[in-house]
């Protein structure tokens, strides 16, 4: 039978996170910058979010299972698949519908679009994570699901344009203390429980496993082979990570916890170093292939964000 470490590594290490690279991001509404790989990588992290969280919990399952003997399959599918991720797409579509009336159809001059506030975009958020997260679903599945109904609700409003800017400064801000926490843990040894095997496995991750699993995901996708290719290569890792071993070692008992975060951490830090060194060559190639001018106004910076 597995055991809870590797289920668990497995799913820390699953959610993608395209936020610190700009190059793989979808542009702002209605800017053109929405081709298919951008959008690709953009959904693929939205989704990780939510969908890879069950096999956190199956970690938690078999780990709990194993201590006190109690039989956990069935509870696992019943709750941890099918109802939080069953009411979490249905709680997020709820909430998206009920903010995309309020922000855009309401037939009344109160309408949220005409305050012209984007922050409405981050109270959606906490809106949509707190009352999904209050039924024990998956909030970070109904966050993106709210986002994509919301979007749906009235697709050419110049008032999505503002909602972004808002957001997207927010979380550059987020990213930037992320990242400076992360490096004071870096020189304060997060590191140090590592072993050689330990950093053999975090190079396979990301430059062999990531790939070639992504690339087989593609199979039978009718598009260009550097389309697939990107897509399979750029499976960035980052702050999804910490949340879920957190989550985890807070949930279970597990041996090991301060190898497990050493073994993350390396996997974001070679991430950050690996895909932000090769994005931008690599998406500036992709868009000459397709006929677009990568210097030409519109198209995504290039590299890691930084605060604007």
């Amino acid at each position: 039978m597995i055991g809870p470490q590797p289920a668990f590594v497995g799913a820390s290490l699953a959610p993608t996170d395209p936020v610190l690279a700009a190059d793989v991001q979808v542009g702002p509404p209605k800017s053109g910058q929405e081709d298919e790989v951008r959008f690709g990588l953009t959904s693929e992290a939205g989704l990780n979010d939510g969908l890879a969280f069950p096999f956190v919990n199956l970690a938690i399952a078999i780990s709990l299972s194993a201590a006190d003997g109690e039989p956990w399959l069935g509870t696992w599918i019943a709750h941890n698949v099918l109802w939080e991720v069953g009411a979490g797409v249905l709680g997020g579509w709820l909430i998206g519908c009920i903010f995309g009336w309020l922000t855009f159809l309401i037939p009344a001059d109160t309408k949220l679009a005409q305050t012209g506030d984007g922050l409405i975009a981050i109270a959606a958020t906490f809106v949509s994570y707190g009352l999904t997260e209050m039924i024990e679903c998956y909030g970070f599945l109904a966050v993106f699901i709210t986002a994509l109904t919301i979007r749906h609700s009235h697709r050419e409003h110049d008032f999505h344009r503002e909602m972004h800017d808002v957001t997207e400064q927010i979380e550059r801000l987020a990213m930037m203390i992320l990242l400076v926490l992360f490096g004071g843990a870096l020189v304060n040894g997060l590191l140090a429980p590592l072993r050689f095997m330990d950093v053999m496995v975090s190079v396979i991750v990301l430059l062999v496993i990531r790939p070639v699993a992504g690339w087989i995901g593609l199979l039978g996708l009718e598009t260009a082979w550097r389309e697939k290719l990107t897509l399979s290569f750029f499976g960035i890792r980052g702050v999804g990570s910490f949340c879920y071993l957190a989550y985890g070692l807070n949930n279970m008992p597990i041996e090991g916890g301060e190898r497990l975060w050493a073994i993350v951490g390396l996997v974001v830090l070679l991430s950050v170093l690996f895909h932000g060194l090769t994005v931008t060559p690599t998406m500036r190639q992709l868009d000459r292939s397709q006929g677009r001018d990568p210097d030409a106004e519109g198209i995504p910076p290039s590299g890691l964000q930084r605060p604007g």
